[in-house]
């Protein structure tokens, strides 16, 4: 029971060390601000970029507004995708990914994944957590904005999106498979696998295509994981 017990502890504090190393590597990354406003949010940028906003009430019963402001193709300069971070509609810092900008109460980490942010999240100090607000004119505002006005629309594609997420994965796993066991370390040990039937190439681009297609909707909410990597 002992020694259970202290390889729980063991590995209790391992996880305690490597999330205390990522967050020094993320403050580290985070750099001043100088300043700027914050851009207004242009109808070309709808699948380009990512403004999320967050409002905080201090003891006084004053207010401030932050806003996180992702483009996910990149800067203009270095290619480099930042998150910024605006204090009442000001430049006040920005990092590279992943990011995390201590906010009173807490701190709001943002991170991107191949369809556009995985995470913009406010965590306060309890380890409670919850995510942004959209802003109204991108493309998760409008995602938002369906979901309150027709919530049950909204369901109705939700499922439909994970359905085609669940179909790449149907298409691509096997043959994934496959590839995997003809590999000769895996094939000297395992064996080798083989579909029963040829995967027409048509049908592979159009299950890659409804696969992207439901893991950017999921992208909109924030529900993206591994799976649509996989299934992409």
């Amino acid at each position: 029971m002992t020694t259970v017990v202290m390889r729980w502890s063991k590995t209790g504090d391992a996880r305690m060390a490597f999330k205390g190393l990522r967050n020094g590597l993320a403050a580290r990354r985070v750099r001043p601000g100088n300043g700027e406003p914050l851009p207004r949010f242009r109808w070309w940028q709808l699948l380009s970029r990512s403004v999320r906003t967050l409002t905080l009430r201090a003891p006084d019963g004053t207010t401030s507004t932050y806003a996180v402001d992702v483009r996910q193709l990149g800067d203009r300069d270095d290619g480099a995708v930042r998150a910024r971070l605006y204090l009442d509609g000001a430049l006040h810092s920005l990092s590279t990914m992943p990011a995390r900008f201590p906010v009173p109460g807490g701190h709001i980490e943002v991170a991107v994944n191949v369809y556009g942010l995985g995470r913009c999240h406010y965590v306060r100090a309890d380890g409670t957590e919850s995510q942004l607000t959209p802003h109204p004119a991108s493309a998760e505002g409008r995602r938002a904005h369906l979901d309150r006005t027709r919530p049950r629309l909204s369901r109705f594609v939700g499922v439909v999106s994970t359905l085609l997420v669940l179909i790449g994965i149907c298409v691509v796993l096997p043959q994934l498979v496959e590839t995997i066991s003809h590999v000769p370390p895996v094939a000297d040990s395992l064996g080798t696998f083989d579909l029963p039937v040829r995967v027409p190439h048509v049908v592979n681009l159009a299950a890659g295509v409804a696969a992207v297609a439901g893991s950017a909707e999921r992208a909109l909410r924030l529900r993206s994981n591994w799976l649509d990597a996989l299934a992409s």
